[in-house]
């Protein structure tokens, strides 16, 4: 079964989804003309209608559910949706006809949007929900604001170390202490993982960008003969901790809970957990840009991010969500009060800057 949750490389880089629930989609998409469907009633007031963006899937659907249908029913205002690629919609933009008018994605996609001035600059005067919701400043630019991240953290297995428990990505460098085999990122599944190895070599949180890029790759050298294989997809650190191939892997933070239902004795250590978010932002030339500031006003309530965090395991920017969850839904979220400060947020620019680069030498590094 495909990554039923968000494509993180959607999430990271604005490629298609990859669930085959929007696999037509994506085929389509490649050729510039996406699809869209209509989530909400006819809309009883003249008819509004507003376009967003988003990647499909199970994803999709916990949006229709948690905010398009609720937004309708309160605005009168009816959501389609458009499942696009990057390429075709940037070229949409380019020639002055968007398709849609909400665009939910990455912010690291969105600083790409905007340097080939794709993105409105945003009215946040018109955005009331960023300061009743308490948007963190960083995720406030001047054309989007961020509404949810994922993380990724340590996954290991609770049953392998005589009780021990690792606390850090020291622990997760250590196989004689935490023995057994490792699994770590490849590029096709999330950005190279250079901040965890800087992490186990004893650089602060606070004090990891500018990358040392060199260093870091030393450190991951140490740890090659360990990584018994590199996963691409979401699914694959469970497979491999399931099957015992290793006792630790890093992991996007929402699969630990649907590896506990499935009884497998792991869990999640959230120390030096990255974060990467996704956000709104309003296409250059909208058609419908009014319609698109009520949804983007509306999904970035903290009420809606709860609502949206109940269907879909993405940590909600806004810290006053958290409290209209019940203890166990906030306790199962990376982006809980009592987690927060044990993570970073990734550094997009400088990732925007250095990602092509690292990447080669990561491949180049992998083959040996």
């Amino acid at each position: 079964m495909k990554d039923a949750r968000i494509d993180r490389r959607l999430f990271l880089r604005g490629i298609g989804g990859v669930t085959a629930g929007v696999a037509a989609a994506t085929a389509l998409s490649a050729c510039g003309t996406g699809t869209s469907r209509s989530v909400a009633g006819s809309g009883g007031k003249g008819g509004k209608t507003v376009v967003v963006r988003d990647s499909g899937g199970s994803y999709g659907a916990a949006l229709q559910k948690a905010i398009y249908t609720p937004f309708t029913q309160e605005t009168g205002i009816t959501v389609k949706v458009l499942n696009l690629d990057d390429a075709p919609l940037l070229a949409q933009i380019k020639q002055g006809r968007p398709q849609c008018d909400l665009i939910n994605n990455s912010m690291m996609s969105h600083t790409k949007y905007v340097k080939q001035d794709a993105l409105e600059a945003l009215d946040l005067d018109r955005v009331k929900s960023v300061k009743t919701a308490k948007i963190p400043e960083a995720q406030i630019t001047g054309h989007a604001v961020g509404h949810g991240f994922y993380g990724q953290c340590i996954a290991y297995r609770t049953d392998a170390f005589g009780g021990r428990k690792p606390e850090s990505w020291a622990d997760f460098w250590d196989t004689k202490a935490f023995q057994g085999g490792r699994s770590m990122c490849n590029p096709d599944g999330d950005l190279p993982e250079l901040e965890f190895a800087l992490l186990a070599d004893g650089v602060p949180m606070d004090k990891l960008y500018p990358l040392d890029v060199d260093r870091a790759f030393k450190v991951l050298t140490r740890l090659r003969g360990d990584i018994k294989k590199f996963w691409d997809s979401g699914p694959l650190p469970g497979v491999l901790l399931s099957r015992q191939e290793v006792t630790m892997s890093t992991v996007w933070d929402g699969r630990i809970a649907d590896l506990q239902k499935q009884g497998v004795p792991v869990e999640r250590q959230l120390n030096g957990m990255r974060r990467q978010f996704s956000g709104y932002a309003i296409a250059k030339g909208a058609a419908n840009a009014d319609n698109a500031y009520q949804l983007m006003d509306f999904s970035l309530r903290a009420e809606s991010q709860a609502n949206l965090a109940k269907a879909f395991p993405l940590n909600p920017a806004s810290p006053l969500a958290y409290a209209k969850l019940t203890e166990d839904e906030r306790n199962a979220l990376a982006g809980a009060p009592q987690y927060y400060d044990k993570g970073f947020d990734a550094d997009i620019d400088w990732w925007l800057k250095n990602e092509a680069a690292v990447t080669k030498r990561w491949l180049e590094w992998a083959r040996g």
